[in-house]
């Protein structure tokens, strides 16, 4: 276990020791760790040596020159300089933000950016305008579509923030896979399996490897299969990846560049540049009056917190379970897995860090 603060300052120390400024610095390490504290843990302090590995490999610049390359009064392409998703993410969000004031609405597609932790935080960003924020990127391709076997997608993740009065916000952040790459990677260090649905083998069938991806094998889309509705889960994944792809100049499909921890992949670039994403923001009162809106979202949101539960269970809320992970972690501090945290004292070795 390790406090919030102690976590944060180890890792703003090894952004400044790959060259980041010091406002970036902060940024990238308080996108990062909030998805720990969130609970999110297959996209916080585990990626930071990935984050280190794409330095080394020239693929991320530590000081972006982060620039839109073309706009209207309501939408924008922003070029992030093969920067870190962690802060090219946030700016491209205020822009949209900036946007929606002055025209209700505001759309920004990122290209040339890198991994940008999870999506959930970018659209939160929106929250305290009164507005609804939406965030989404696309990924390498680890994704076999309905009835393929070739890997086309990444798990291409979705993110839409809601403001409420009295109730906490609502929050929708997931892939639009059966689950993220990041869970399977928890497994793997486990050295448990993982259940079925989650992944196909080279063959199309059905696996419980937490590993079947150097061996040709792919993640599934939400639904697994055709029966439970997969073809609903690449349609997502696709939409996503259009979006972050296609309409930024990005790279898209099986061309997007993978993670560096994806050992098993090669970067293949070569329709845009870097990994794309997209964000939103909509001005509640360009819709209606903020608080009348608000207002009838506390009555849609106890309306469903109030519904009757099958024996054992609660009817939850989007964003229900990672804002009691972060309390619950902000007060008692955040569990690291022995591989995790193997990797962290690896990097306070290489900078000249302390470490616990």
């Amino acid at each position: 276990m390790i406090s919030v603060q102690q976590l944060k300052h180890f890792t703003r120390q090894v952004f400044l020791s790959i060259g980041f400024s010091d406002a970036d610095a902060d940024l990238a390490t308080t996108v990062l760790v909030q998805a720990d504290l969130r609970g999110v843990d297959s996209h916080g302090v585990a990626r930071l040596a990935g984050y280190v590995r794409l330095y080394d490999h020239g693929r991320l610049n530590p000081t972006p020159d982060i620039r839109i390359v073309h706009e209207t009064p309501s939408t924008a392409v922003v070029d992030g300089d093969r920067g870190v998703g962690l802060v090219v993410g946030p700016k491209a969000m205020q822009i949209a933000i900036g946007k929606a004031r002055t025209a209700g609405t505001g759309w920004v597609a990122v290209r040339n950016s890198n991994h940008f932790g999870i999506a959930g935080y970018h659209a939160m960003m929106a929250l305290e305008h009164d507005m609804i924020g939406w965030a989404m990127t696309n990924a390498a391709p680890l994704v076999a579509p309905t009835f393929s076997l070739d890997k086309l997608l990444g798990t291409n993740p979705y993110a839409v923030a809601v403001p409420a009065l009295t109730q906490p916000p609502f929050v929708a952040d997931f892939a639009s896979t059966a689950v993220a790459y990041g869970k399977l990677e928890i497994l793997q260090r486990k050295g448990l399996p993982i259940p079925p649905g989650w992944a196909q083998d080279a063959e199309g069938n059905p696996t419980t490897d937490a590993n079947p991806l150097p061996s040709g094998g792919a993640l599934l889309p939400l639904g697994s299969d055709r029966e439970h509705g997969s073809h609903k889960g690449y349609g997502l994944g696709a939409i996503v990846d259009i979006f972050s792809g296609v309409l930024s100049g990005a790279n898209y499909g099986p061309w997007v560049p993978p993670f560096a921890t994806a050992g098993f992949m090669t970067a293949q670039e070569g329709v845009g540049s870097g990994t794309g994403h997209f964000f939103g923001a909509m001005r509640v009162d360009a819709f209606r009056p903020a608080d009348e809106f608000k207002q009838h979202m506390d009555q849609w949101i106890s309306a469903f917190r109030g519904a009757r539960a099958v024996p054992g269970k609660q009817v939850l809320i989007p964003g229900d379970p990672e804002r009691d992970m972060e309390a619950e972690r902000g007060q008692h501090g955040i569990p690291l897995l022995e591989p995790v945290e193997k990797g962290l004292q690896t990097l306070a070795e290489r900078f000249g860090l302390p470490w616990g």
